[in-house]
């Protein structure tokens, strides 16, 4: 990177940007063959799928979406509708796929700039706005480094995924005959409600002595150990604390109590609670669940749709309020069919899993083969 040449290359030179004309959600009609995107910043602007809905209202994939909120460029591999405030960012030059990634990273590094004018004038802000892009001796794009950067790049992520997945046993997605079985036999399995107080206790933590701006957003030094806030992102955990003198948790399920998105979710790794959350563990029959049981759990947990009524924002809150609400779990003999528990979410498991296996079997084909052509 030391040894890069860069240059400097007027937007207006390289993309046009146009409208696009929207629809609202009520228009989507069943199926998967189109992305509706819209301004959000959430799941790459892709709010949902839908089908065929018209001709005129379709944009190309091989293009990007720029929503007017959050000023996030995403590239479309598939063609979209589009919602209100998108604009389409279209190349003028030849881009292949594999640099695709260096040019949305350079896109997205116009954000702040566009952010301070009007939408009114982002189109003309876009156009005469400049990008930082590598060049050649002679001040052409140099194209092939970039490429080279992404493939580097993208090998390093895919043997780290890799590694990942075979540590973690999850690079097989063949389901067992015991799974199949359990598929094939879910309308028939008995299940029950049961009051979550009796299923769970809330666990008392040390408070910490710190403020979530008086901390690190970032793993560093001594400051390593997660912290539990009531943010949905990231599960919560999105700012690090010293482990020293903290109640250190893990294997147990953490819940907000001050948010909007009122979110149950499983921690498998060690993290602590800072503020405006709790976590709670399983005790009936003392038992001690396994990490898919628990899985099996957070989600019966976040079919209780009236939890958003009991965050402090309203008042009410906490666990005195969670703990009387009831959940379905399967059962056998009159107790949680602990066993089923962990199958389906294996079975479930595999089958999300799956797409994300065949993907790296797939881009380590394409990055062999393109260093074949190196």
């Amino acid at each position: 990177m030391k040894n890069v040449e860069w240059g400097k290359f007027r937007v207006g030179q390289l993309f046009k940007i146009e409208n696009t004309l929207s629809f609202n959600t009520n228009k989507l009609v069943p199926g998967k063959q189109f992305d509706y995107v819209t301004r959000t910043s959430q799941n790459q602007g892709v709010l949902q799928k839908t089908g065929f809905v018209n001709s005129k209202n379709i944009n190309q994939a091989g293009t990007w979406s720029l929503g007017l909120l959050q000023m996030d460029f995403f590239y479309r591999q598939n063609p979209w509708y589009a919602g209100q405030f998108v604009r389409k960012v279209i190349p003028i030059i030849d881009i292949k796929p594999i640099a695709i990634p260096f040019f949305t990273s350079a896109l997205n590094k116009l954000k702040q700039l566009l952010l301070s004018v009007l939408v009114r004038n982002v189109d003309k802000t876009f156009l005469n706005s400049e990008l930082t892009l590598p060049i050649k001796k002679d001040g052409d794009i140099d194209f092939d480094f970039m490429e080279r950067f992404v493939a580097d790049l993208e090998a390093e992520r895919i043997e780290k995924l890799e590694k990942y997945l075979s540590e973690n046993k999850l690079n097989s997605y063949e389901l067992t005959e015991q799974e199949i079985k359990t598929l094939e036999n879910f309308e028939n399995i008995e299940w029950e409600e049961f009051k979550i107080g009796n299923l769970f206790e809330r666990i008392n933590t040390k408070k910490l002595p710190f403020k979530a701006d008086e901390l690190s957003k970032h793993k560093t030094g001594k400051y390593n150990l997660p912290c539990l806030t009531s943010s949905f992102k990231n599960q919560g955990l999105n700012y690090f604390a010293p482990k020293e003198g903290t109640t250190i948790l893990r294997n147990v399920i953490s819940i907000p109590s001050n948010s909007d998105i009122y979110r149950a979710y499983y921690q498998s790794s060690e993290f602590t609670v800072l503020s405006d959350a709790y976590a709670i563990r399983w005790i009936l029959d003392d038992v001690k669940l396994l990490p898919n049981q628990y899985l099996f759990a957070v989600q019966c947990i976040n079919k209780v749709t009236d939890l958003p009524l009991y965050s402090y924002k309203n008042k009410l809150g906490g666990w005195n309020i969670v703990k009387s609400k009831y959940i379905q779990l399967p059962i056998k003999n009159d107790k949680p069919d602990y066993r089923i528990m962990d199958i389906l979410i294996s079975a479930i498991n595999k089958s999300v899993i799956k797409e994300l296996v065949l993907y790296v079997e797939r881009k380590k084909k394409e990055l062999n083969e393109l260093n074949k052509i190196k």
